[in-house]
């Protein structure tokens, strides 16, 4: 898909820029390392316009996975929420995806630098992977060991391992892939965590081995406001087998339920899951409870 257009217009270390007109350093740490965090965000069209759903939350993770790994970084969340509305009143858009990233100054050395640049663009992106129910397969890859990686940073380098998990399971024939933990253990969809239903009960992978999801959390806030019980543990894939339904979540994906796993389906319909019914509500949610445009 493109992402830019002609007139498609992006903030970058300062100024507002044309995208097809905007450059950086071909010698940079993120690069050539990966060495570099970022953020999806999105913004719905609400009655009151556009708003950017947990933009606090969203801004205060980049700042904290900027200083877990050590990457100078110092704008505020004000700044970077104002200049994220700003990008999209200029390119007209009000459902869209935001991407901020942090780039790394150029440095061929492994010693983080003295300096990074923000960008920040924006595009009208639907649900990441569609709307359709999901049929899974568990990968053969899995995710980093805790002691390697600062897994709750949203780094750029760490997406290599989602490229490889998704790439593996498109090419088996199926919609997505679902990683394990260094241990065995259920961890996370390449971009989305795991839910999973049993007997009126949704359980979940504890952190540590996972990224702290944004939408996981919103997720678990609509649980505790409807009285749905949450179990965060350690689960194995019999676990999941033998579940009654599943989901991911995510920023870009939203809630989407999951048919199957190696093939074996569940035997509750989506339509009568837990899933289905916080689905409705996160959508409902995130066109009424977002944080209006600054004044």
């Amino acid at each position: 898909m493109g992402y830019y257009k002609d007139n498609t217009v992006l903030y970058y270390d300062g100024a507002y820029l044309n995208a097809s007109a905007a450059q950086t350093n071909l010698y940079t740490q993120t690069l050539h390392y990966g060495y570099g965090v970022f953020e999806g965000i999105r913004s719905y069209n609400t009655a009151n316009g556009a708003a950017i759903f947990k933009a606090k939350e969203h801004y205060e993770r980049l700042q904290k996975s900027g200083e877990l790994l050590g990457i100078p970084f110092d704008y505020t969340v004000e700044q970077m929420t104002d200049i994220s509305y700003k990008v999209l009143e200029m390119n007209n858009l009000a459902d869209a995806y935001i991407r901020p990233l942090v780039i790394c100054d150029p440095n061929m050395t492994l010693i983080n630098g003295t300096k990074s640049r923000l960008l920040i663009a924006v595009w009208d992106w639907g649900a990441y992977l569609g709307e359709k129910l999901l049929r899974l397969k568990v990968s053969p890859y899995c995710r980093p060991h805790p002691r390697s990686v600062h897994m709750e940073a949203k780094a750029v380098g760490h997406y290599v391992n989602s490229i490889l998990a998704t790439s593996d399971a498109r090419k088996s024939g199926y919609d997505e892939a679902l990683l394990l933990d260094c241990e065995g253990y259920l961890a996370e969809g390449p971009g989305a965590n795991l839910f999973f239903e049993k007997d009126g009960a949704l359980f979940t992978p504890e952190l540590g081995h996972i990224l702290p999801g944004i939408t996981r959390e919103t997720v678990l806030e609509i649980c505790a406001q409807e009285g749905i019980p949450v179990h965060v543990g350690r689960y194995t894939t019999e676990d999941l087998y033998n579940a009654d339904s599943a989901f991911f979540c995510g920023t870009g994906a939203e809630v989407v339920g999951i048919a199957a796993v190696d093939d074996q389906p569940f035997a509750l319909p989506w339509a009568d899951s837990l899933g289905s019914r916080i689905r409705a509500i996160y959508l409902q949610l995130v066109r009424t409870a977002a944080v209006s445009k600054p004044v």
